[in-house]
């Protein structure tokens, strides 16, 4: 199950109503608690824990990694695309300091690329590309922390 998936679980429960969902298969134990209390996250295959506030889940807070394709306002960028990143952590431009970056500016990237990774609770999460396009500009410095929904790449899809 990867993160997508759990992802897509969590929104699941979140707008069914129930306050608690318990799943257990060979490998993996899942338990989600929604309500007034923090909803989170744990798996018994790995000792890690997410926390999510205990405000309501919205839709776009739970949807996968975060492509939007809002266009841009300012008259240069009426037709890029920005990437945003789906969680909160630091995020790193190479996979480890003694190899090159993922991406440059000028780059061409297509779907399913490796963009960069978000270290989140000592995760490393791989932040793939969804379409093809050119990497106009990166947005955020190495080693430097996102949020949730931040820009991260922007993207000319022509």
């Amino acid at each position: 199950m990867n993160i997508k998936d759990i992802q897509q679980l969590i929104k699941f429960v979140a707008k069914s109503g129930v306050s608690e969902v318990n799943i257990e298969s060979k490998d993996l134990k899942i338990g989600i608690k929604t309500g007034n209390v923090e909803k989170s996250v744990v798996y018994s295959g790995s000792p890690t824990v997410l926390t999510q506030p205990s405000n309501p889940i919205s839709e776009t807070q739970m949807s996968g990694p975060e492509i939007a394709s809002e266009q841009e306002n300012d008259s240069e960028d009426t037709n890029l695309i920005t990437i945003k990143s789906p969680i909160i952590g630091t995020f790193y431009r190479k996979p480890s300091p003694d190899k090159s970056n993922f991406v440059e500016n000028g780059d061409l990237i297509s779907e399913g690329d490796v963009l960069c990774v978000i270290e989140a609770m000592k995760l490393f999460n791989e932040i793939e590309s969804e379409f093809s396009g050119k990497i106009v500009k990166i947005l955020v410095d190495d080693a430097s922390p996102v949020e949730f929904d931040q820009p991260l790449f922007l993207v000319d899809p022509s």
